[in-house]
């Protein structure tokens, strides 16, 4: 148990610029003064400084952006210094803080700025806003807000996948706070910049929220998107200050930069008050079930979470059970509903699951029921962690570990959000991560939140997005430098593949198709699998090609917004994934085998006889068989074999190896199982310290590989071109291979299981495994490695 104590909150006053009308209404919302990292922030982004507040859950980080836009839309920011305006000379430590700025990167960019201001000067000096937000709930929660307060003159308005047509002309004439998501930036806003003229003219802020979510692949699309952005700004001269809101982070400001790519100040030290909350960390018990190899089982965590779930209803504790599955949040719900019906039948009405696929209607009903206590226990998926405001909750339980500490904590935030004492619980999984954290609670309390990690310089990201720029507005040689260094050898590529044509002018894209439909921004590339009912004909939903073969294989159990499907057939060719509706009682897990070869060794360093690698290497991986496991247990229900064709990925990976004279003090370890579960329990514990989740990585052992000659052990990204988590790995390496020794070490099994160094994914059915040998070969590699000899 740790107890995190008590803060006072530190007011300050509302900046002088501030409309006295915003000031009375954010009174009447129960707002009579901000707190101090509000204005700091606010007072950045009025300077015409790019700024990310990275503060706690319900630390009021959408004031400290609301300030500065929504002065800029009511037409009173045009004052000295204001974004848009000329200001003063800055001062030089200013300077350095603003060198870089796009608008001094795009050819004649001054003259736009110019036009830009006459052009906001015209409309009375109004400015606009646009919102970014990773989901439409979220967006559409801001939205809300926005129109509590009750501005006349502020036209806000959603602009999303379900925004009807004639709503959508409206927007784009008549709008000036626009909120949106990254797709739409990138299918809609930038391809049809010449329709947002006015709009972007006058863009004064843009809004980054829940930046902390912008990682791996997926952030470093957006990453391109924001380029992009940026770069159609300047053609209409102007030039927006960027403002992001994230959950506290490791080195934010360096991270809010490599997403704009413009230099980012950091708003870090959180001056809102905070209750007293005793953290618990719950690690289920052993059953009497066996897994693979005779391993032993631990409890689930849902069924775990679901009994601590009704107890603490029970005792009229308000209680808010994070799940990361739908349908895990469903059956948490549910568990704890028959738990309660037993007691107090009562008490069971009064429990509830929420997740992002339930109708806008019955979410916010949902919401307005936790509000009011009508509802004491909620499941949920993270829909209510990205901001969704519900506050005043007496406990949180954290079914499984949520990915990073910056997620944990924003999740645990949610309790006590009112000002009340309050409790939070993670509820570990039969995980060798989740297993590494009970036992080791000071990876948790005692350690700063993970820098969030992406790499837009990735060519496989980069290339789409400059086609996508091209076919905006023709590519200049001075445009190169926004997008970044690698961005000229992956033009020279474009042109030699066709993509692009090179002229005297520029680079243009002159196909037919869109260029926006090369970018799967959300995907790993490649054509888009769909998912079929298969009775009825429905389009369920997408599954890019790369999952496809581990998430929608034949036999596959498929989640659609809370509905369970099985997977009938699934035809590669003709990329369609058909299933049908049923109720199995257990989850599936593909297993796949993998053979890896190395590219290029990028980086490197010697540990005595031992080395550390980074660089690109080509992985074959197949999809051989699935796995089901019983829902409630975990109890292994049996494997099916599949019939699927490999898959070649380029992409980034750690590597470490031990020569031979290294390993022959180490007795009769068996060294293929000894590599094999070092691993499977790396792979599982590198996400303590990159962003990412096990599933975005894989891994490769072997006593002798071909292309090193020696015990290799390989971790990967398992996206084209990588995604920055190997890269975090060869950083932290000593770090986190210590880690990886002590989690197996500590695990209390005799011989290896899902808690240490049993994988699900594992296509050779967990064979050969030595967990004793694993902490063996992991104390010889890390004897001479940076930090001291390991014990």
């Amino acid at each position: 148990m740790h107890t995190v104590p008590a803060r006072p909150g530190d007011p300050a006053d509302w900046p002088s610029w501030v409309p006295d009308l915003l000031v009375r209404r954010l009174a009447l919302a129960g707002i009579e003064r901000p707190w101090r990292h509000q204005v700091e922030a606010a007072e950045h982004a009025r300077a015409g400084r790019s700024v990310i507040v990275a503060t706690g859950t319900a630390s009021g980080k959408s004031l400290a952006y609301l300030l500065p836009a929504l002065t800029a839309v009511l037409g009173e920011d045009d004052g000295e210094g204001a974004p848009g305006t000329a200001p003063d000379a800055p001062s030089a430590a200013m300077a350095g803080s603003i060198a870089g700025s796009v608008a001094d990167a795009v050819p004649g960019a001054a003259a736009r700025r110019r036009r830009g201001a006459r052009a906001g000067a015209a409309h009375g000096g109004k400015g606009t806003v646009l919102y970014l937000a990773p989901t439409k709930a979220l967006a559409a929660d801001q939205l809300r807000s926005l129109r509590s307060l009750k501005l006349a003159a502020v036209r806000a308005a959603t602009y999303d996948g379900d925004t009807p047509p004639d709503e959508r002309s409206w927007v784009r004439r008549y709008a000036d706070y626009v909120l949106t998501n990254p797709d739409m930036l990138h299918r809609s806003i930038l391809p049809g910049h010449a329709r947002w003229a006015a709009f972007l003219r006058r863009l004064r802020y843009v809004i980054i929220d829940e930046a902390h979510g912008y990682r791996g692949v997926f952030g470093s699309h957006v990453a391109q998107i924001i380029r992009r952005l940026r770069r159609v700004c300047a053609r209409y001269g102007s030039s927006p200050v960027f403002i992001l809101a994230s959950a506290t982070t490791a080195e934010p400001a360096v991270t809010a930069g490599r997403l704009t790519g413009t230099p980012v100040t950091a708003v870090a030290d959180d001056a809102s008050p905070r209750a007293a909350a005793s953290f618990a960390l719950w690690e289920p018990p052993l059953t009497d079930l066996r897994g693979e190899r005779g391993a032993p089982v631990r409890r689930t965590a849902t069924a775990e979470a679901a009994d601590l779930l009704a107890d603490l209803v029970a005792q009229d504790v308000q209680t808010l059970a994070f799940v990361r599955s739908r349908r895990g949040a469903e059956s948490v719900a549910l568990s704890a509903r028959r738990a309660l019906e037993e007691t107090d039948p009562a008490l069971a009405e009064r429990v509830a699951a929420y997740r992002a696929g339930y109708l806008a209607e019955d979410r916010r009903a949902l919401e307005a029921a936790l509000r009011s206590r009508e509802i004491i226990g909620l499941a949920s998926t993270n829909a209510l962690e990205l901001g969704v405001d519900v506050s005043g909750l007496d406990a949180v339980l954290v079914c499984g570990w949520p990915g990073t500490r910056a997620s944990l904590w924003q999740q645990a935030g949610r309790a006590g959000r009112a000002g009340q004492e309050a409790l939070a619980v993670l509820v570990a999984r039969d995980d060798p991560l989740d297993t590494y954290l009970v036992h080791h609670p000071e990876a948790i309390f005692g350690t700063p939140v993970e820098a969030t990690v992406l790499d837009p310089d990735n060519p496989y990201v980069l290339g789409p997005h400059l086609c996508a720029a091209a076919a905006e507005l023709p590519l200049t040689a001075e445009d190169l430098e926004l997008f970044g260094p690698a961005s000229a050898e992956v033009l020279e590529d474009l042109v030699g593949r066709g993509m692009l044509r090179r002229r005297a002018t520029g680079w243009y894209w002159t196909r037919r198709e869109r260029a926006t439909d090369l970018a799967d921004i959300r995907g790993a590339g490649g054509p888009a699998i769909q998912v079929v009912e298969a009775s009825t004909g429905r389009l369920l939903g997408t599954v890019d090609e790369a999952s496809a073969h581990t998430t929608v294989h034949q036999g596959a159990v498929y989640l659609h917004q809370g509905e369970t499907f099985l997977v009938q057939e699934l035809d590669l060719e003709e990329a369609v994934a058909l299933v049908e509706a049923a109720e199995p009682d257990y989850s599936t897990t593909a297993r796949d085998v993998t053979d890896i070869r190395i590219i290029e060794t990028l980086r490197s360093a010697s540990w005595g006889r031992a080395a550390l690698c980074f660089g690109t290497v080509e992985v074959t991986r197949q999809v051989v068989a699935y796995q089901m496991r019983r829902l409630q247990s975990g109890e292994i229900l049996g494997e099916m074999p599949l019939d699927l064709p490999p898959r070649t990925l380029r992409t980034r990976a750690v590597w470490w190896t031990l020569p031979e004279d290294r390993l022959r003090g180490l007795g009769g370890v068996d060294l293929p199982g000894a590599a094999h579960a070092a691993e499977h329990a790396s792979i599982g514990l590198l996400p303590l310290f990159a962003t990412c989740d096990r599933w975005d990585i894989g891994g490769v052992s072997t006593a002798l590989h071909p292309d090193t000659g020696m015990l290799t052990v390989f971790v990967y990204d398992g996206h084209e071109g990588g995604a920055g988590f190997a890269e975090r790995g060869y950083r932290d390496a000593a770090t986190w291979l210590r880690a990886t020794r002590e989690a197996i070490a500590a695990c209390e099994c005799e011989s290896g299981c899902p808690s240490c160094i049993q994988s699900p994914k594992c296509g050779n059915g967990n064979e050969p495994l030595d967990k004793r040998g694993a902490v063996l070969l992991l104390e010889e590699l890390l004897r001479e490695a940076p930090g001291g000899a390991d014990r």
